[in-house]
């Protein structure tokens, strides 16, 4: 098994993205043949009605993740909550599933998106850096959930 620093987390949720701010978080690749990885969160407590919801469900959610880096492209996966556990003012959140293969290319489609929003040069520049760092949705991807 290895452990990596979990840097943020989103969730796909009928059509709408769903994230939020982590206080803490880790990462383990179980390293076997099924690709489970483990997640853990340490979140606000004002979160714990969505993961209470989604522990009861078992629904399967689609979610990607920052691991380890910020400027790292976000991994997907397809998790399931397996337990919340309230500590002080905050939840620990543990889900649990497979790391999905396909990759987003999230750099080459925001480096599309500033060429067609006519950017150039330094400002170009400035903006893939601070986008690839704070990672926001992408055009295409709102477009999808839109239509």
């Amino acid at each position: 098994m290895k452990s990596f620093k979990l840097l943020s987390v989103g969730f796909e949720k009928d059509g709408e993205f769903f994230s939020c701010p982590l206080v803490d978080g880790i990462i383990i690749n179980e390293e076997n043949s099924r690709r489970s990885w483990i997640l853990e969160m340490f979140i606000d407590k004002e979160h714990k009605p969505v993961f209470d919801e989604w522990l009861e469900s078992g629904e399967v959610l689609n979610a990607k993740a920052v691991i380890s880096y910020p400027e790292n492209e976000p991994a997907g996966f397809r998790l399931a909550v397996y337990a919340v556990k309230e500590i002080g003012d905050h939840i620990s959140i543990l889900l649990k599933g497979p790391l999905k293969r396909v990759r987003s290319q999230y750099a080459e489609h925001l480096l599309e998106e500033l060429i067609a929003e006519g950017l150039q040069g330094d400002e170009m520049l400035d903006r893939f850096r601070t986008d690839m760092k704070n990672r926001p949705q992408l055009k295409r991807d709102r477009d999808k959930q839109n239509s």
